[in-house]
This record gives C-alpha cells, sequence and structure tokens, in this order.
C-alpha cells in the first residue's frame, strides 16, 4: 500500500486529494483558495469531519508546506516520508505529451514552453510542481494531461482547414481537454457494460460549467468538441461555444470592443450566462425555467441543441454506438439536461427510461434493458485517474 496525493494547482487556489493505493481509497482531500490574496481560506476533510482556517497564504509554497503540516498535526499520517508519489494536473501537453509522464528539470523547462498554449492555465500548474519538490525534493512526481488522451486522434479530426503552415510552424490544431476525465469515465463504462474497451464505440459528455462531447473508439479519441483552446465546442456555463469566426471582427466594429475584449465575452460572457441573461449555473436556470423564464428555457435548449448534435455527428463518424455516458456536474445530476440531449434519439436505438433518469451523482443506467444503445450516469473522478498514473510510473 501506497499513499499518492494528487494536486490541482490554480491561479490563486490548490485542490488536494490523499490516497491509498491500490485500493483507491480517499483519505483526505481539501481546497486552498485565496492564495496570494488576503483572507486566504484553507479547507481539509478527513473521516467525514471538515476543518476549515482563514489566513494570509501569500504564494503556492506557503500553501503546499501548510497542506503537508495539517496532514500530521492532524494525525492523517504520522510520517510526510509515507507519501510516496505526488500527481501534478496539467492542462496542456501539446503534441509533446501524449501520455502522463515523470517530472524531471527538462519536463518542467517543455511545460513552460508550452504556457503559451494555455497562459492561463500552465503556469499555474508550473507552480504548484515547483511549490512540491522544494517541500518534497525526494519524491517523485507525475504530470498528467488534460490534452493527452486526445492525441490519438487522427489528423482529419485535430487538422483546421487552415494554411497547413499554421499547424507546421505555430501548433495551431485541436487539442482538446477534459481528456483524463474522458479517460476515466470510458473505462469505468466498458467495466459496467463487461466488455472491453477495445470493442466499444462511446461518446462521453462531460458537462459542467466547462463542457465537452468525446468520441472514443476502442479506448482512443478519435474526435473531441473542444478545440485549441477551451472555448470551441458546445455552449457552456459562460463560453460560447462554436461560433463564426467573422463575427469576431463583426463584433469589434459594432461595439468598438478590441479583439481580446470580444473573447473576454465569448469567454466569461456567453453560454447560458449570455443566453439567459441572469446566471451560469444551470441550477439557476432550470428554476427559472420552471416558472416559466422564457430566457431561461432557451439557453437549456441551445445547450442540450448543441450536445444532441454532437451524439448525432459522432454516432455517424464511428458507424454507431454502443454507449452514452454523461459525466461532470450537469451531466450527473441534470436529469433535465439529460433528457434534452436524448429526445429524438430513439431513430438511433437509444431507448432511455425517464424513471430511471431521475438518478443524482451515482452511477446507473438509464436506458430500458432492450435499447441496443446503452445510456449511463457516471460520476468522473480525475483525482483517481491521476493517482492511477503516479503508481503506474513510479513502480516501472
Amino acid at each position: 500500500m501506497s499513499k499518492i496525493i494528487a494536486i490541482n494547482a490554480g491561479s490563486s487556489s490548490l485542490k488536494f486529494q490523499l490516497f491509498e493505493m491500490p485500493e483507491e481509497r480517499v483519505i483526505s482531500k481539501g481546497l486552498i483558495e485565496r492564495i496570494g490574496l488576503a483572507n486566504s481560506i484553507f479547507t481539509i476533510s478527513v473521516n467525514d469531519e471538515k476543518y476549515k482556517e482563514v489566513m494570509d497564504i501569500p504564494n503556492h509554497e506557503v500553501a503546499v508546506k501548510l497542506l503537508l503540516d495539517k496532514l500530521t498535526e492532524l494525525n492523517i499520517i504520522q510520517s510526510l516520508n509515507e507519501i510516496e508519489g505526488i500527481g501534478h494536473r496539467v492542462v496542456h501537453g501539446g503534441e509533446i505529451f501524449n501520455d502522463s509522464v515523470l517530472i524531471t528539470e527538462e519536463v518542467v523547462e517543455q511545460l513552460i514552453k508550452l504556457s503559451d498554449l494555455a497562459p492561463l492555465h500552465n503556469p499555474a500548474n508550473i507552480i504548484g510542481i515547483q511549490a512540491c519538490h522544494a517541500a518534497l525534493p525526494n519524491v517523485p512526481a507525475v504530470a498528467v494531461f488534460d490534452t493527452a488522451f486526445h492525441q490519438t486522434m487522427p489528423e482529419s479530426s485535430f487538422l483546421y482547414s487552415l494554411p497547413y503552415d499554421y499547424y507546421k510552424k505555430y501548433g495551431i490544431r485541436k487539442y482538446g481537454f477534459h481528456g483524463t476525465s474522458h479517460k476515466y469515465v470510458s473505462r469505468r463504462a466498458a467495466e459496467m457494460l463487461g466488455r472491453p474497451i477495445e470493442q466499444l464505440r462511446l461518446i462521453s459528455c462531460h458537462l459542467g460549467n466547462g463542457a465537452s462531447i468525446a468520441a472514443i473508439e476502442g479506448g482512443k479519441s478519435i474526435d473531441t468538441s473542444m478545440g485549441f483552446t477551451p472555448l470551441a465546442g458546445v455552449a457552456m456555463g459562460t463560453r460560447s461555444g462554436n461560433i463564426d469566426p467573422a463575427l469576431i471582427p463583426f463584433i469589434m466594429d459594432k461595439t468598438g470592443k478590441t479583439a481580446d475584449e470580444v473573447l473576454d465575452v465569448l469567454n466569461k460572457k456567453s453560454g447560458m450566462l449570455g443566453v439567459s441573461g441572469f446566471s451560469s449555473d444551470l441550477r439557476d436556470i432550470e428554476q427559472e425555467a420552471a416558472k416559466g423564464n422564457n430566457r431561461a428555457e432557451l439557453a437549456l435548449e441551445v445547450f442540450a441543441n448543441r450536445i444532441h448534435k454532437y451524439i448525432g455527428s459522432y454516432s455517424a463518424r464511428m458507424s454507431g454506438v454502443d454507449a452514452i455516458i454523461f459525466t461532470a456536474g450537469i451531466g450527473e445530476n441534470s436529469d433535465l439536461v439529460r433528457a434534452k440531449v436524448l429526445h429524438g434519439l430513439e431513430f438511433m436505438g437509444i431507448y432511455w427510461d425517464p424513471a430511471l433518469n431521475k438518478i443524482r451523482g451515482k452511477e446507473a443506467f438509464i436506458n430500458y434493458p432492450h435499447s441496443p444503445v446503452k445510456v449511463l450516469v457516471i460520476p468522473t473522478n480525475e483525482e483517481v485517474m491521476i493517482a492511477r498514473d503516479v503508481v503506474s510510473l513510479i513502480t516501472k
């Protein structure tokens, strides 16, 4: 048995889970918020008890030291020597990384070079890596990439119909995201279906405030809805998803906004927030829709409609589908969204049971037994996927 810690570092936050492996038992988990700001918040849970402190945490190095101190102070572990591996979520691995890797100085240098592909995320991930290395220099660390799972896409899927030199010179292509989640739920789906993943055609719908759809054939991603950035694909909480690119100069001309300001609108003020006019939170939108708010109803329809279209497209791409997977906050908990997405897909052999669809946050089949295409709800677990990859790499 070994203890593995999974780290997800943001620009001002750090999430963590401590696992006992290979049992995949969560020993403790927590979140450090407002790093670098006044009144930072440290929360840690163990044995169904939650401890919370408010203090000033000036940087990630202090945050990591505080986390490690609390693990021993609260007797979660007796010694830091019990931690045998660290797994770091890294958003972008470009074309360099098609799988998780042990972190070396060379790997960190490559991550720094890739930061222009994910300027908001990779630098924060690197800070988390460096902070953990400073605190636990002799513990092996592994980088687990959101983009890696999608590196199996063929050129016909990832290339944009732009001058080919743009791809060769600047790396302009579809990369896709949420790969760790899509990988986890696709493998779990194969277990639930009792079939080898190599024989399956799956469509994974990761639906949260950020959302992406993946076509997974034989266990490999062959297409996904997000693109060069997470802005592409379906409508999301605040992101527009796919639009006509000619709209950007048009909006600039009409509003006087710069290109960066228009991108800010597309990333932070569009999607369900833009259509509804009042919220990006699906729970708020569902409540208002139930009261007859037309804009809220429209936001739900737009969201579900785009997902519905991707399912049809990816089914055609794979010459059929064996199962549809719903995961992440909305996918796991909104029976209304699942119903809207699935409505009208009976012609494809998707027969879903409205009663079973009432499930929230639990693994379940929501199809009728006779349905040729199965429909599964699977809570995602990116952290356990990270821990698995750490164990796999440090025991080689």
